[in-house]
């Protein structure tokens, strides 16, 4: 691996946020670090052909970037806004449906999150 895909998985693997590579490309800047963006864009792709990193699309929204431990993703409908959520492995179940050998899945479950649903209806700030 080269210097520069060793810099980009670490801050994916020390990251808690789901990192964009324009935010990558930034805490790398900010770190003193200093590639172009493209460069960033071809790192990613090429760690995530590799297995080393997931690759989570939200339509509408960039791709993000995240950690290869097992876990699943809240995903909201309005921002796009994306949070961790660890059920059961669900393999031997969806193995029990298909009657295949899967490899992995991601699951994404849609919702709307507190923030945009507070937007959506703002508590009125009159008095009756």
């Amino acid at each position: 691996m080269n210097k520069n895909a060793d810099l980009i998985l670490k801050t994916v693997l020390q990251s808690s946020a789901h990192m964009t590579a324009e935010e990558i490309h930034a805490a790398l800047r900010d770190s003193g670090h200093r590639m172009a963006l493209a460069t960033v864009y071809n790192n990613l792709a090429q760690l995530h052909s590799e297995g080393r990193i997931r690759k989570v699309c939200v339509e509408g929204h960039p791709d993000r970037y995240d950690k290869m431990i097992r876990h699943d993703h809240l995903v909201c409908r309005r921002c796009g806004k994306l949070t961790d959520i660890c059920f059961q492995d669900l393999t031997k179940l969806l193995q029990s449906q298909t009657d295949e050998e899967l490899l992995s899945y991601d699951l994404q479950v849609s919702y709307i999150c507190p923030a945009c649903r507070r937007t959506a209806h703002p508590a009125s700030t009159t008095d009756p």
